[in-house]
C-alpha cells in the first residue's frame, strides 16, 4: 500500500482535493480534522495542553477554547513549536491505528497543512501539494474562519513558504479557478492506480 500525503498552505484546498479522491474510493485520513478532535478527547493530550498553557483554556466541561489557544501560539513561534510537539506525536499514534484499519487498499491518503513542518513526510510514499495563489487563499480564510487578514497573515507566515512546498513535493495540484481541479485529480488517480498494476 503507498501511502500519499496531501499537503498545502491554510486556504489552498486541501480539504476539496481530498474530497475527490475519497469520491474515487480512496481513504483519506484528515490529520488536520482529527488534531482538532484529540486536543478535546484524549485526556493525556488534553492534560499535557493545559500543563504547556494553563488550564483556564479548557471550560468546566473540558471544552478547549481554541481562539484563546490561537491567539497565544500564532504570536509566537516558540510556543507553537511547543504545541506541536505536543500534539503531533498523538496525531502520529492515531494515524498509525487508523493505517491498521486499511487492509487491501491500493494507496490510501494522509492529509496535513504541516507535512514538512512535522516531519511526518518521511514515512510517506509520495507528496501532493495542492497551490493556490495568496489573495484567493487569503479570502477563503477570512470567510470560512471569520478572521481578520493579520490573523490569517500570521497563521500563513507560521508555515512553510508555498514555493518550498512545492519544491518538495512529488506532485502539485494548482486550485487557483482556472485549471479544473477534478481532472487534475483524476490524471494523480490514474497514474497512482496504473502505478500499482
Amino acid at each position: 500500500m503507498i501511502q500519499v500525503g496531501v499537503t498545502g498552505g491554510i486556504g489552498s484546498g486541501k480539504t476539496t482535493v481530498c474530497g475527490i479522491f475519497e469520491h474515487l474510493g480512496i481513504p483519506v485520513y484528515y490529520a488536520d480534522l482529527r488534531s482538532k478532535e484529540l486536543i478535546q478527547e484524549d485526556v493525556k493530550l488534553v492534560e499535557e495542553i493545559k500543563r504547556a498553557f494553563g488550564r483556564d483554556l479548557y471550560d468546566s466541561e473540558n471544552k478547549l477554547d481554541k481562539a484563546a489557544l490561537a491567539s497565544i501560539v500564532f504570536k509566537d513561534k516558540k510556543k507553537l513549536q511547543q504545541l506541536n510537539s505536543i500534539v503531533h506525536p498523538a496525531v502520529v499514534n492515531d494515524y498509525n491505528y487508523w493505517i491498521t484499519q486499511q487492509k487491501d487498499q491500493a494507496y490510501i491518503i494522509k492529509e496535513s497543512a504541516l507535512l514538512f513542518e512535522s516531519g511526518t513526510y518521511k514515512n510517506l510514499d509520495l507528496i501532493i501539494c495542492v497551490y493556490a495563489p495568496l489573495e484567493m487563499r487569503l479570502e477563503r480564510i477570512k470567510v470560512r474562519d471569520k478572521l481578520k487578514e493579520e490573523d490569517v497573515i500570521s497563521r500563513m507566515e507560521s508555515q512553510l513558504p508555498d514555493n518550498e512546498k512545492m519544491r518538495l513535493s512529488d506532485y502539485v495540484i494548482c486550485n487557483d479557478m482556472k485549471q479544473p481541479l477534478i481532472s487534475q485529480v483524476l490524471s494523480l488517480h490514474h497514474e497512482l492506480s496504473n502505478s500499482l498494476i
